[in-house]
């Protein structure tokens, strides 16, 4: 392949290359990372044996990959005797061809060698290993071996399963290859209902501006207090939106909102993802208003022949439940996805790496903790915020 030299070309035609190239391993999604204490770190892997990590400009130049990963790092102390303690993680990573044995030996010889010698507390993976799809004892359980060996790899070497799952463990994922006609047949007659009637409602979608961010996370915020679930700053949200809206590249990442409307006054968006043939569905936000004229059903339409339009072979829905049944608190959330025709699939999540098991034991007690305060503080700030 031919590499720019701009350095967010240079990685992203990199991960795009190699096999389930996702947005959280781009050159941009690090650059977001970096605004907020990490510093991306990039990982290659190259066919004749090498193992290179480089950060921000001085990127690997190379056509030979087999294998790579975007490894955020973030140090714990700034001082004193544990000043050199970090965490590392690599989102939706490392990126190969999971089935290749000696690959795969070497990718993780090569990681567990650079965690240590990081010190770091943990090293956390959770590339997309597909453990099976469908949902689990029914008649669409279909199990993938190779997937359940790669886990069961994982434990022999040592890694745990997390405790701290920061991305989804399983997800949706509707195929956009089939026809327009076949892709509505696919959905559940409710969904397809509910589809045709925000249309016959007047309910219309727009792609949105750099303009309407400020509107939207109003209504995330909005949203995340209505439905009880934790939201950032608007500042952090503002900064992802804008790196990754900018006009379509050719193998580059980028983002669209699109916002649903009754009488052009937005009551409902979403914002569509795109990369390396991928779409992604990431955040959601709803009013209270017109709920009635299913305006969240026509976006999840719009997004879907938009990212076929654009390219994309799949379109990946952001989250099924790990526990299929009404315990989970992701169950509602999964019946609406469910509708909408994807086939579940199922990975093995996030597993950990800790070359010293007593700072990792420390860790895993007192951050729950942390978070468990931050969390409530998140939840008033947003709430707070929404009535000044």
């Amino acid at each position: 392949m031919s590499l720019s030299t701009q350095p967010s070309q240079i990685w992203n035609q990199i991960v795009s290359q190699l096999p389930n190239p996702h947005f959280l391993q781009t050159y941009e999604w690090g650059q977001v990372k970096a605004k907020y204490g990490w510093t991306p770190c990039y990982a290659v892997w190259t066919n004749d044996g090498k193992f290179q990590v480089s950060t921000n400009y001085q990127l690997p130049f190379t056509n030979h990959c087999v294998a790579a990963a975007l490894i955020l790092k973030k140090q714990i102390l700034s001082r004193g005797f544990a000043a050199r303690l970090s965490i590392l993680y690599a989102p939706k990573g490392p990126l190969l061809d999971w089935t290749d044995t000696a690959l795969r030996t070497r990718v993780l010889n090569d990681l567990q060698s650079y965690a240590r010698k990081q010190g770091a507390i943990f090293l956390k993976i959770d590339p997309d290993v597909v453990l099976g799809s469908g949902v689990p004892n029914s008649e669409s359980d279909v199990t993938e071996n190779s997937g359940q060996a790669i886990r069961l790899e994982l434990t022999r070497r040592g890694w745990v399963y997390s405790s701290d799952q920061i991305q989804f463990q399983n997800t949706v994922l509707v195929d956009l290859s089939a026809t327009e006609e076949e892709m509505l047949a696919r959905m559940k007659p409710k969904t397809r209902y509910n589809v045709r009637l925000a249309e016959k409602k007047g309910v219309t979608i727009r792609a949105g501006t750099v303009d309407d961010l400020p509107m939207l996370y109003k209504m995330y915020a909005e949203t995340s207090v209505r439905d009880g679930f934790v939201i950032r700053d608007e500042n952090y949200y503002m900064t992802v939106w804008k790196v990754f809206m900018r006009p379509t590249v050719h193998g580059q990442p980028s983002t669209i909102p699109l916002i649903a409307e009754v009488e052009n006054q937005p009551v409902a968006a979403i914002f569509l993802f795109m990369f390396a043939g991928r779409a992604y569905y990431v955040y959601g936000m709803s009013r209270n208003l017109h709920r009635e004229k299913m305006p969240t059903y026509l976006l999840q339409w719009d997004a879907m022949k938009r990212a076929k339009s654009n390219g994309c072979n799949d379109y990946d829905l952001w989250g099924a439940p790990e526990v299929f049944d009404e315990s989970d608190s992701m169950w509602g959330v999964y019946r609406f996805k469910e509708g909408l025709g994807g086939e579940v699939i199922r990975t093995p999540g996030a597993y950990d790496f800790a070359p010293n098991k007593l700072w990792y034991k420390l860790y895993a007690e007192v951050m729950p903790l942390v978070l468990d305060v931050m969390r409530s503080r998140g939840k008033e700030k947003t709430k707070q915020g929404l009535s000044d």
